[in-house]
């Protein structure tokens, strides 16, 4: 811990600093450690952290086959054109066209035997652990931000609990807890209006919304007020602007991202301006048809992405604290499809890639047969997922319940145990 003196010298900032305090840290910086260096290393020590998740839907189902969990003894048809590649951990191999990966295995935990899969080309599954149709008469389930939004609400740092890009199902939770949506030019305020001067309008149109309020039986008020609310707490913070203003952000950094990684980079950036969920979809993976072509391409560009998150959150101190999870809806054939070459959907078995939190990484939970096309070891439903995100984030599922649209207690999810391999 050091202190810096004000201009004076009459007062440190920091309490119990003195002229030599100062003079030490001047002399640091000679020896090749900057003032600025020593700043930033200050700010991140004193940085309030809070739980958070990060969660990444693989849209239109990734082949597990081809990515995660490769069967190079299986026959052609099977195992298709890429070869696996060893890793940082012994015995955990992936896809070769994940080299950067590879070399950090030991940040990162694969589930190679997820169940629970539907066919229904949607991210529901992957936000709310259910299908469509599970609750449909009292709205539906949440997704885990809606959850989060509504058990542990802001970080008080002006931050929405909950910003997503894809899939705002609040389900029986109701309008209230949506995710904010950012949409650009609309987080700063105007010069001519200060902050002051912004909630005294807010406070006057709710005012004369009293009449409508009173009456109002659908709960879309009340909503209405959160959404202000939000909104005015977005714009006079400025930490989400800031957040989404990829500019800000050293372009040595941006660059390791790479150019299609920028929702990866934004998610680091809005989970540290005190965001506790964040969602968003990346790239395509509904690969009926020349599968090995189109991964070719995107493959490389989620290994740039990713391993530049994972660095980047354990450089900041924020892996103990920040759950990543990867997966799309289902997974795809284990068999070529003849004539296209292709994959087409599949539901028996997926993968899960999940990272951070403060778990055990560098690990391979369960396993599925020869040919990728069944489970045979440790089947994992990806409702405990769900329950090990929320373990992480603080919330305990076995005992949580949130009452429903109709009166009723609901737990978060029905398979209640953390996946215990990775706490």
């Amino acid at each position: 811990m050091f202190s810096i003196m004000s201009n004076s010298q009459k007062a440190p900032i920091r309490g119990g600093s003195t002229r030599r305090n100062f003079l030490q840290v001047g002399a640091l910086g000679v020896g090749g450690l900057t003032l600025a260096d020593l700043l930033r290393a200050e700010a991140a020590q004193n940085t309030s952290s809070h739980k958070a998740v990060i969660n990444i839907h693989l849209a239109g189902g990734p082949s597990h086959i081809d990515t995660f969990d490769l069967k190079p003894d299986a026959a052609r048809e099977f195992r298709g054109e890429f070869n696996p590649v060893t890793t940082n951990i012994p015995g955990m191999d992936i896809c070769e066209h994940f080299p950067m990966l590879a070399q950090s295995a030991d940040r990162y935990a694969l589930i190679r035997s997820l169940t629970g899969s539907i066919s229904d080309h949607s991210d529901y599954p992957t936000q709310t652990g259910y299908p469509r149709s599970n609750l449909q008469g009292s709205g539906g389930r949440p997704s885990v931000g809606s959850v989060v939004s509504r058990l542990q609400g802001s970080t008080g740092t002006g931050a929405p609990p909950f910003v997503g890009y894809n899939g705002s199902y609040v389900g029986y939770l109701g309008s209230v807890f949506q995710p904010y949506r950012p949409k650009g030019g609309e987080l700063r305020l105007n010069a001519a209006v200060t902050a002051d001067r912004l909630r005294s309008r807010t406070e006057l149109l709710q005012g004369v919304d009293n009449l409508c309020r009173d009456v109002d039986q659908s709960g879309q008020m009340t909503a209405l007020d959160s959404y202000t609310q939000q909104a005015v707490d977005v714009v006079t913070s400025g930490r989400v602007a800031d957040a989404l203003d990829l500019d800000k952000e050293d372009p040595r950094l941006r660059e390791r991202y790479g150019k299609d990684g920028k929702m990866f980079l934004t998610a680091r950036r809005l989970v540290e301006a005190g965001v506790r969920a964040v969602n968003f979809n990346w790239g395509s993976w509904d690969t009926h048809s020349n599968n090995f072509g189109h991964l070719k391409g995107q493959l490389p560009k989620l290994d740039i992405a990713m391993s530049a998150l994972l660095q980047d959150l354990h450089n900041r101190g924020m892996d103990k604290d920040v759950t990543v999870v990867m997966w799309g809806e289902f997974a795809r054939t284990p068999r070529v499809n003849g004539n296209k070459g292709g994959r087409d959907h599949w539901l028996e078995v997926a993968m899960c890639f999940i990272a951070g939190g403060g778990m055990t990484m560098g690990q391979v939970i369960g396993a599925s047969n020869r040919n990728a096309e069944r489970v045979v070891d440790r089947p994992v439903h990806l409702q405990e997922v769900f329950a090990t995100v929320y373990h992480n984030l603080g919330i305990d599922v076995r005992k949580t319940t949130i009452t429903d649209s109709s009166g009723r207690p609901q737990y978060l999810v029905d398979h209640r145990e953390p996946i215990r391999e990775l706490l």
